[in-house]
């Protein structure tokens, strides 16, 4: 866009002939990111407005009980272990980061005193560092000030190897300086266009210095705190039984004023996603329920039942249901562990294997049959924001193809008709948590792999423990002790840049890491380490994107991974309930500013 058109763009916006979201949708779009696309708005003097400008309540508390269903339950509350979002959007209760992303992807300042960018001097232009000033008069819960010590130590904390947090990629590769008791300045190793990553959404709450500071490193895992949480945020800790519920009561102290708005918050966790949409939808009994992964015709059923008391809310994001081959032999074991890196898949080393997969996943039944309005068929890793989304990617259905390329390869039919080749049968043993969607994709896949003579064993496992952070469960999705498994990621903001680490070889789950590598099928690309490092570093923003869009094509053309649909977040609300969601963030990253109508 040239410069007058640019000009003209931003008059618009100002005489409200174009809208903020608009606006920001078109710079995306042409590759900028969100928060880039926001400080040209302040540049031109027109600052974001307030969070919570449709915050209706008068006065804190008077609400009554917040009741919420979250069918896989947290099981710790440190947002620094979090395994998955169950246990992040547990931790967001309590905890909070600097600042949040909204649905339309802007940065909203929340222990920060207003969000960094070039005119107020907290973006360096030159890409190398950013300084971050907090909100004043903020305190823990236990009456503790909040201070830029908090902030450095969660550096330090997350940065230890030892420490073995989820979090440590966004930390790890930053330095962390006291300007002023209520300044921080984060200096990169080179130059870095998307900063916001460390203290910011699911990856940035800030947890005390003064109760954590005892167990840093590798007795990180023994503080009382990691099950009693003493956060900033707008409930206090009340009570946590693993796995099952969590509650809060208002913090009375809480940093901005009449929030918030009920008296207690429970977390409920247990049973199925259809049973939560019915005790939302249906019944009332609950006001929210969490992550709806319902066959759409269920959910279409339930809201046009009659006396219907809640409803869905769909909200676009960067969530990919996908289905990963495991890189490494899960079958045996090298110095105490499966999946080891020391070892090759017998089958999927063989690149014919892994391209007849590919031929093998039936999306466009997926996506018509299950998902709904709520997924996409999608060939791609990356499917949003639309710059990012690669055209050079297709994928297709054709069991044919797939029994061409196994022939060819050398895997000929046994009796059984199942394919076999030097003396290894091509057997995979296939999981994922349990969920009626889920279980019915497996089946989809499974009948097409028997047609192209590869046997399909399926596994379900119950989610609290597929996605449990306890580092001794071999059954948890990140130890990946099997051949194939399946679940949904999404990106932590509009940027691939952070949600693309997960395919770096120095992030592999194993053992010395205690299983908390974000690289859970242990694919390794030197291409793709390399195309990463070069976007890490890259200002100019269509070359970024062009970087990006290359590392996709990479991981999805292997395949390391298989793409199946495009999810949107599904939330159950009541009718009552008034809430923003964001598809970039927890969907508990505005819970200050919930309310009930009457």
């Amino acid at each position: 866009m040239i410069e007058h058109q640019l000009r003209g763009l931003l008059a618009a916006v100002r005489e409200g002939r174009v809208s903020r979201r608009a606006f920001v949708h078109r710079m995306v779009g042409l590759g900028l990111t969100a928060p880039f696309a926001t400080s040209l708005l302040t540049h031109a003097g027109m600052a974001q407005s307030a969070a919570g400008a449709d915050y209706k309540p008068t006065k804190a508390g008077g609400g009554g009980p917040l009741k919420m269903l979250f069918w896989q339950a947290p099981t710790l509350l440190n947002p620094h272990f979090a395994v998955g979002t169950k246990d992040q959007e547990g931790s967001r209760i309590f905890y909070e980061p600097l600042a949040a992303w909204d649905p339309d992807g802007n940065l909203v300042p929340v222990l920060a005193a207003e969000v960094p960018d070039i005119e107020n001097g907290g973006v360096a232009p030159d890409g190398m560092s950013v300084t971050w000033k907090l909100k004043k008069d903020v305190q823990w819960h236990d009456g503790r000030p909040f201070t830029a010590d908090d902030v450095i130590f969660n550096w330090e904390y997350a940065a230890d190897p030892a420490t073995a947090a989820t979090t440590s990629g966004s930390y790890r590769d930053i330095t962390v300086e006291k300007v002023d008791p209520l300044t921080v300045r984060l200096r990169f190793k080179s130059r870095t266009p998307f900063w916001a990553d460390a203290f910011v959404g699911q990856f940035g709450m800030v947890i005390p210095k003064h109760l954590f500071e005892a167990y840093r490193g590798a007795n990180s895992r023994e503080a009382p705190a990691n099950l009693t949480p003493v956060g900033t945020g707008p409930y206090r800790f009340v009570d946590f039984k693993p796995g099952d519920l969590v509650k809060g009561e208002r913090n009375q102290s809480y940093h901005l004023p009449n929030r918030p708005y009920f008296d207690t918050i429970e977390m409920k966790g247990g049973g199925d996603a259809v049973s939560a949409a019915r005790a939302v939808i249906q019944t009332g009994e609950y006001d929210y329920a969490w992550n709806l992964q319902v066959e759409d015709e269920i959910l279409v059923r339930l809201e046009n039942s009659r006396n219907a008391r809640g409803r869905t809310e769909i909200v676009a994001g960067g969530n990919i249901e996908h289905i990963q081959l495991n890189s490494t032999d899960p079958w045996t074991e090298v110095d105490g562990e499966r999946s080891s890196i020391k070892t090759k898949h017998p089958l999927f080393s063989d690149p014919a294997v892994r391209q007849a997969m590919k031929l093998l996943v039936d999306r466009a039944s997926v996506e018509k049959y299950i998902y709904g309005r709520t997924g996409t068929a999608t060939g791609n890793f990356v499917n949003s924001p639309q710059r990012f989304a690669s055209k050079n990617t297709r994928w297709e259905f054709n069991i044919e193809r797939a029994n061409q390329l196994l022939e060819e390869a050398g895997w000929k039919r046994g009796s059984d008709g199942i394919r076999g080749k030097d003396g290894k049968k091509l057997t995979l043993v296939f999981q994922t948590s349990i969920n009626e969607p889920r279980q019915k994709t497996q089946a989809i896949v499974k009948q097409a792999c028997q047609k192209a003579g590869i046997g399909v064993e399926l596994k379900s496992i119950t989610p609290s423990v597929y996605f449990s952070s306890d580092t001794g469960n071999p059954d948890t999705y990140h130890h990946f002790y099997c051949d194939m498994q399946m679940y949904t990621t999404g990106m932590n903001a509009p940027d691939p840049g952070v949600f693309m680490r997960q395919f770096l070889s120095s992030e592999i789950s194993a053992k010395a890491n205690k299983w908390q590598g974000r690289n859970i099928t242990r694919w390794r690309n030197a291409d793709f380490d390399k195309a990463y490092k070069a976007a890490d570093d890259e200002l100019d923003p269509v070359k970024r994107a062009a970087l990006l869009i290359a590392m996709n094509d990479m991981v999805v053309g292997d395949p390391g991974v298989i793409p199946v649909v495009y999810r949107r977040s599904v939330s159950g609300m009541s009718h009552q309930l008034r809430a923003r969601l964001s598809g970039w963030d927890n969907v508990l990253w505005d819970l200050r500013n919930w309310y009930r109508e009457a």
